[in-house]
């Protein structure tokens, strides 16, 4: 079985259009995603999900578990939170979309500095590829580290997996464990986003991933 959970709840959710995304911005681009990989971490409500992820999870895998995590600090936490104690490994390939020298780049900003992107991150965000030698966009730089992760999953012990990562990573990984359009998972989620600290259940059968549903916690 494999198991992706969304990070806790963040104080960069938390704090949307105050804290981290206070206009003007205090920084710049590689500060910000120094900023946003190492330091934000997690809010009381997000150390709450972390209680309810650890019983959850606890229910659902068996004996033998393998605990990935991206980069992030908040992934991290939420992963020391909710299994303490036991050994996880760190791998680039779940990290979030790499926005580049547009990390926390209010968007009259990224418009006016880089207009001959405007269209692309107004219409077709999947496609748009943020500015500066590290941007990714989540139809190509995500989508193949997503792919790369699940190819290793098939590889893989028999032990269940459980993947701690973010929101444009999680849509990157159903794309490929589900089969489906990124596009089509970019439009569901303009309607509602994949809860903090939310499981979604996979289980291996025939080569193949099956989506069995998902947990959202109650906090």
């Amino acid at each position: 079985m494999l198991f992706l959970v969304r990070h806790a709840e963040s104080i960069e959710n938390a704090t949307k259009y105050t804290g981290f995304y206070e206009n003007p911005r205090p920084w710049t681009g590689p500060a910000a995603h120094a900023l946003s990989r190492d330091v934000v971490g997690l809010t009381p409500r997000g150390f709450l999900q972390c209680q309810w992820l650890g019983q959850t999870l606890r229910d659902l895998t068996g004996p033998d578990l393998v605990i990935r995590t991206s980069q992030y600090r908040r992934a991290r936490d939420t992963a020391v939170l909710a299994l303490p104690g036991l050994p996880y490994e760190v791998t680039p390939l779940l990290n979030e979309q790499h926005y580049g020298t547009a990390t926390y780049m209010t968007k009259e900003e990224l418009y006016a500095t880089y207009p001959e992107r405007a269209e692309d991150r107004q219409t077709r965000k999947h496609l748009w590829t943020p500015p500066g030698a590290d941007g990714e966009s989540l139809a190509c730089g995500v989508l193949r580290r997503a792919t790369a992760f699940v190819d290793g999953l098939h590889t893989a012990s028999a032990a269940d997996v459980v993947a701690f990562t973010h929101h444009t990573a999680i849509l990157a990984l159903r794309a490929v464990l589900e089969r489906r359009p990124v596009t089509e998972l970019v439009e569901e989620s303009r309607e509602r986003k994949t809860p903090n600290a939310a499981v979604l259940v996979y289980e291996q059968a025939d080569g193949l991933f099956h989506a069995c549903g998902t947990i959202q916690p109650d906090c």
